[in-house]
């Protein structure tokens, strides 16, 4: 097996179980217990997971989520794949939001060919792409960026002014970034003020789209957003995990894997 195969799998291991240990992992693998700790150390400076006494656990971002820069560098295959299939999912017509997040731009860049689209978005890096999208005539319609408080880290806009803008728009679908989903926690996040926009946009919207890369299935985020109920669809790049069928089919989500 290849480094890059084996850390897949390291990967995959921890977003089952919550954790890895490295003598076992390093017996199941056929490798050295020096080869599992290198991997580890790896796949921890690249923000996926967090070293512990023997093993790893997953990364729980207790000094907040990392910064959109710092996490352009992280899924990089699986964030474009969940934009390239949610982008199917518009429509010419539509009335569309996108919140913030390095998934959500991958969602931007995959929006070709469709017709009279209005877009709203608290997202800077967002708004300006979809600014030279429009120019290039890579889709026709309108960009609405929402004003408010700048966020320089996460290169967003939010607080009341943003909200009280947004509750004169109603929407055909939101798409929705997030930092985690669990059936225990639902959907949640970390920054407290975006998540208020994303309660604002799926309040709004008649269907609402959750986008989510296989780090956040599973995982509960400092902060409520709303029960899975309240969930349409969900696009990964994961199926979901065995244990979740029964309240998907119960809840009447439409998971969406995007490989």
């Amino acid at each position: 097996m290849l480094g890059q195969e084996r850390r897949e799998y390291i990967l995959q291991t921890l977003l089952r179980n919550g954790k890895v240990k490295v003598l076992p992992m390093a017996e199941e693998l056929g490798v050295s217990s020096e080869t599992v700790r290198r991997d580890l150390d790896a796949l921890e400076l690249e923000g996926h997971l967090q070293r512990v006494y023997g093993g790893a656990v997953r990364s729980s971002y207790q000094n907040g989520e990392p910064t959109f820069v710092q996490r352009t560098q992280l899924y990089v295959d699986a964030k474009k794949k969940i934009g390239e299939r949610a982008a199917q999912l518009i429509e010419d017509g539509d009335t569309i939001a996108l919140d913030v997040g390095t998934t959500m731009m991958e969602l931007a860049k995959a929006i070709q060919g469709k017709r009279n689209l209005t877009i709203l978005t608290n997202s800077l890096p967002i708004a300006s792409y979809l600014s030279e999208a429009l120019n290039s005539n890579r889709f026709s319609g309108k960009v609405f960026l929402l004003g408010g408080q700048l966020n320089p880290e996460q290169q967003s806009i939010t607080g009341p002014l943003c909200e009280q803008i947004m509750e004169q728009f109603y929407l055909n679908k939101a798409f929705l970034s997030i930092g985690g989903i669990s059936l225990t926690g639902g959907v949640t996040d970390y920054d407290l003020n975006e998540t208020y926009i994303t309660k604002k946009f799926a309040k709004s919207a008649r269907e609402v789209i959750v986008l989510a890369d296989q780090s956040k299935i599973g995982v509960q985020a400092f902060v409520h957003i709303m029960p899975l109920d309240q969930i349409d669809v969900i696009v990964s790049d994961q199926p979901y995990p065995k244990e979740w069928k029964e309240t998907i089919d119960q809840k009447d989500i439409y998971w969406i894997t995007s490989e």
